[in-house]
C-alpha cells in the first residue's frame, strides 16, 4: 500500500499545507524532519506517533531528520499550555537530548547502509545558541509581524487570560522554529516538517520563512493527538501520573503490556492504527474480531504485544506477556527474578525473617499484611478457599513457610482476584 493510502487508513493527517505533498512522499525521495522538545530524559508513548510516522516515510523511500531541541528546550513551547513551562539548564538539556538520542534509534535506521534513507538526529543548540541575537531579529524577525503571531490560538489564549499571560520568551517561540525548517532546509534540504496538530502555527511560520528567504516550496503536515479521556494532551511536564514511559526503568515492559491491556474498546482501533506498524490487513481482522468477540480483548492483547516488541525488543514482549499470564495461575513460581518483580511491584510488601514467619498462622498472617481486618475475618476467607499463596488455594490449616518461597525469598499471598500482598525474607 502506497504511503498516502496508509496515512490515509490510519488517520494520520490531520492538516496539510498541500495535499500533493502526500503524493510525493508516497514517491519516496524527500527529507522531513520532526521536532522533539527534550523536556524530560525520556519519550512517553505519545511520542510514538511522530516517531513511527518518521519510520512510515523512511520506510517509503524518504530521509528522516529528528531534531532535537536543545535550543528550543531553552525557551519553551507555549502552544496550548495554560502556564509557562519551567526553564531548564543547559546541563539538564544535553543530558536528556543523549537520553532521547538512544531511544530514537530504536525506531529509526542510522545505519549508513541506508544511503539516502539514512535517519539522521540534529540538535538545534548547534545553530539557536550561535547566532548573533542582531543578525536573528534582523535575517528572521522582520518576516513576522506582531499582528501574524497574536493570530495564533495558543498565543491569543494566554494574552487573553490575566492571570498568566505570556512572556517575551516564549512568545519568540514561533521565530526560533521557523529558523529551524530554514536551517534544515539550507543545510540538509529538507522540504517537510512533521508535527503534532498543535504545532500548526509554527509549521505554517517556517513554511513562510523559507518561501520568503529562498522563494522555495516546503511544506507541513499535522498528526492528530493522543488525549485523554477528557479531551487534555498527553504530555509529560504537567504533573500528571498516567504516562506511559519508553524507558525501561519508568515504566517496565510488563506495566507497559499491562496498561495497554487494559485499552477501552474505543481506543484500541486507533491505537493499533497509530502506534503500530501492524498491516491494514492484520488490523482489520483484529477489528473484526473484536466486533464479534469483544470479551476475548484479541485487539488489545496485539496492541500490548505489538508496542512493547516494537519499544523493548520480542523477548520482552514474550516474557511481559508469560508474566501477565502468570499473574493468576501457578506459574508464576516459573517466571524469572525480573519478571516476578514487575508483576508485584505495586502490590504493597512486607519483610520478615524466617524465624518470624515461620512463627505466624495463616489468620495472623492475614491480618498483618492487611489482606483481614481481623482473624475472624481472615478464617472466614480461609474457609471460603479465597486465600491463595504462590497463585496455589491455601487450606484452611494451611501453612506458609520458608520453603514456598520463590528465588529462596519472595512469597506471593493473595485474597480474592485483586488483593495481593509481597512477602520477602529478610
Amino acid at each position: 500500500m502506497k504511503l498516502r493510502d496508509d496515512l490515509a487508513f490510519r488517520g494520520l493527517v490531520h492538516q496539510v499545507t498541500d495535499d500533493a505533498v502526500l503524493d510525493e512522499l508516497s514517491a519516496g525521495g524527500l527529507t522531513a524532519y520532526a521536532g522533539f522538545d527534550p523536556t524530560g530524559s525520556s519519550f512517553h508513548i505519545g511520542h510514538l506517533v511522530p516517531i513511527l510516522l518518521l519510520r512510515r516515510l523512511q520506510d517509503a523511500g524518504n530521509r528522516p531528520i529528528a531534531v532535537a531541541g536543545g535550543g528550543t528546550g531553552l525557551i519553551g513551547d507555549p502552544s496550548f499550555k495554560d502556564a509557562e513551562r519551567p526553564l531548564l539548564s543547559l546541563e539538564q538539556l544535553e543530558h536528556n537530548v543523549t537520553a532521547i538520542r538512544g531511544q530514537l534509534e530504536r525506531f529509526l535506521d542510522f545505519s549508513p547502509s541506508r544511503g539516502a534513507t539514512r535517519a539522521e538526529l540534529v540538535d538545534n543548540a548547534s545553530w539557536l545558541t550561535t547566532i548573533p541575537l542582531t543578525d536573528f531579529l534582523r535575517d528572521v524577525g522582520k518576516h513576522f509581524t506582531i499582528n501574524q503571531m497574536i493570530a495564533q490560538e495558543a498565543i491569543r489564549s494566554r494574552l487573553e487570560r490575566t492571570d498568566v499571560g505570556i512572556s517575551y520568551t516564549e512568545f519568540s517561540y514561533l521565530l526560533l522554529q521557523s529558523y529551524d525548517f530554514l536551517r534544515l532546509h539550507l543545510d540538509h534540504g529538507c522540504t517537510v516538517q512533521l508535527g503534532g496538530s498543535d504545532q500548526w502555527g509554527n509549521i505554517v511560520g517556517g513554511v513562510s520563512l523559507v518561501r520568503r528567504v529562498t522563494g522555495h516550496a516546503v511544506h507541513g503536515f499535522t498528526h492528530p493527538l493522543l488525549t485523554r479521556a477528557d479531551g487534555s494532551k498527553f504530555g509529560k511536564s504537567d504533573g500528571t501520573d498516567d504516562h506511559v514511559w519508553l524507558d525501561a526503568s519508568r515504566t517496565s515492559p510488563f506495566q507497559m503490556y499491562q496498561r495497554l491491556l487494559n485499552t477501552e474498546d474505543e481506543a484500541v482501533g486507533t491505537m493499533l492504527r497509530w502506534f503500530t506498524l501492524l498491516s491494514r490487513e492484520r488490523i482489520e481482522e483484529l477489528d473484526a474480531e473484536r466486533a464479534s468477540a469483544p470479551a476475548q480483548r484479541t485487539s488489545q492483547r496485539a496492541l500490548a504485544h505489538a508496542i512493547v516488541a516494537l519499544v523493548h525488543g520480542d523477548g520482552a514482549a514474550d516474557a511481559a506477556e508469560r508474566a501477565g499470564r502468570a499473574l493468576f495461575s501457578e506459574d508464576i513460581a516459573d517466571l524469572d527474578l525480573d519478571s516476578l518483580l514487575a508483576i508485584v511491584a505495586d502490590a504493597p510488601s512486607t519483610t520478615l525473617t524466617a524465624e518470624e514467619l515461620g512463627s505466624l498462622d495463616l489468620a495472623t498472617l492475614l491480618v498483618r499484611t492487611s489482606l483481614a481486618s481481623s482473624k475472624g475475618e481472615a478464617r472466614r476467607f480461609l474457609d471460603q478457599g479465597g486465600v491463595y499463596l504462590n497463585n496455589v488455594r491455601l487450606a484452611p490449616d494451611g501453612v506458609v513457610s520458608p520453603a514456598s518461597a520463590l528465588h529462596h525469598r519472595y512469597l506471593v499471598l493473595r485474597r480474592g482476584a485483586r488483593q495481593t500482598h509481597l512477602l520477602v525474607l529478610a
